[in-house]
């Protein structure tokens, strides 16, 4: 699935986790990954910035990073310990929050791969031509990932993001290409 290029107004800082809970009494922060990549992202050494779902920086904040200073794996989550970070209590101003990575300090993407965010928005439309809709979510689920995608009717289908059904995804163009199997359009 080659990418023709980047879309225009990409998001300066990319949403990689959020932070769930405390853990424990001695600062520990579980946070849910939303990346593929959790063990470069909440490397020890990193940092991370606060923001919203949308990957939008917190209004008011002075956007100091946090630096990790310990992780380790927690079900499906991780355990991230932030340097100043003591105490349970220091953690009740960011449960919920997310934590964020600006783009330019990740590592470039392997050709044929795409952020989330590049996907939502996109049209989708068949090899043929016939235009399907745009896609409003990316749901990640076993063992491939789903599109929703709604057209101008308020149809909603899901579209497996797979190989033999997404034939090209031009991210410059806002395009996805789909060859879909008999009948999948019909659910």
């Amino acid at each position: 699935m080659p990418d023709a290029g980047a879309r225009p107004n990409e998001p300066e800082h990319l949403v990689v986790g959020q932070i769930s809970k405390a853990h424990g009494t001695k600062g520990e922060a579980v946070i849910w990954p939303l990346t593929d990549q959790p063990d470069a992202v909440f490397a020890p050494g990193a940092r991370l910035l606060l923001g919203n779902e949308d990957g939008r920086l917190n209004d008011g904040d002075t956007h100091e990073a946090l630096m990790i200073v310990e992780t380790r794996p927690f079900k499906k989550a991780v355990l991230v310990k932030f340097e100043g970070f003591e105490r349970r209590e220091d953690l009740e101003d960011y449960l919920g929050l997310y934590v964020l990575v600006p783009m330019s300090a990740l590592a470039p993407l392997a050709e044929g791969e795409v952020f989330y965010h590049q996907l939502l928005g996109m049209t989708v439309e068949t090899v043929e031509g016939e235009s399907i809709g745009k896609v409003r979510e990316v749901f990640d689920t076993e063992p491939l990932h789903l599109l929703e995608v709604v057209d101008e009717d308020d149809r909603v289908r899901l579209i497996p993001f797979a190989a033999h059904i997404v034939r090209q995804v031009e991210v410059a163009a806002g395009r996805i290409v789909i060859d879909p199997p008999a009948g999948l359009l019909e659910i």
